[in-house]
């Protein structure tokens, strides 16, 4: 489990791929020497397992399947990557709890700027639109976001959130640009009630 808090920016430093699987080796300012090996990072909101340590890289190994389903396949040398370690028992949860699965990806449809802040909106597959509300919670390449507006109108599934300069100048958000793919995790609590409902009614 992770909270949405991006904790430092990696690097990718290598990307090593067989068949459909991808090896990737990432550069990051963490204390490895507190990092175990089969122990979970969230990069760019993927849940993936550290298998090896090396000097300041962890490697992880990406399947082909989370490959077609997440924009890892896109990644390369030099590749600018959010990070965030698994939440421990007792850690501030200052975000909201994200479970690392991507549900979908996101089109950046703009970005404007709002005083010292930045508007940006996206358009969302139809099928995880109705778990996104108002004033409710998503996770995009893993930063938690407070969604500030929803569009529903004529088949078009789009919702906006407001960065703060901290989060533009701490995370990936300010690499993208219109047209990008970014990972969506939708609300835990809203993919549990939207089950219960549909039970209720079948």
């Amino acid at each position: 489990m992770f909270t949405g808090i991006i904790t430092d920016v990696g690097t990718v430093k290598s990307v090593d791929k067989t068949g459909g699987d991808v090896r990737l080796g990432i550069q990051t300012a963490f204390d490895l020497s507190t990092v175990d090996i089969g122990a979970s990072i969230a990069c760019s909101g993927c849940c993936l397992t550290v298998i090896e340590k090396k000097e300041d890289m962890f490697f992880v190994d990406v399947s082909a399947e989370s490959v077609s389903k997440t924009t890892i396949g896109s990644w390369v040398e030099g590749s600018r990557i959010n990070l965030e370690r698994a939440l421990k028992v007792g850690d501030e949860l200052g975000g909201h709890i994200v479970s690392g699965h991507v549900d979908g990806l996101a089109k950046l449809i703009s970005v404007t700027s709002d005083g010292d802040s930045y508007r940006l909106k996206f358009d969302v597959p139809q099928d995880l639109a109705k778990f996104i509300a108002p004033k409710g919670s998503v996770a995009l390449d893993g930063i938690s976001l407070t969604v500030n507006e929803v569009v529903d109108d004529q088949g078009s599934n789009q919702f906006g959130v407001n960065i703060i300069p901290h989060t533009w100048d701490n995370t990936t958000l300010s690499d993208h640009c219109e047209g990008d793919a970014i990972h969506l995790e939708i609300d835990m609590l809203a993919r549990y009630m939207a089950r219960m409902l549909d039970v209720q009614s079948a």
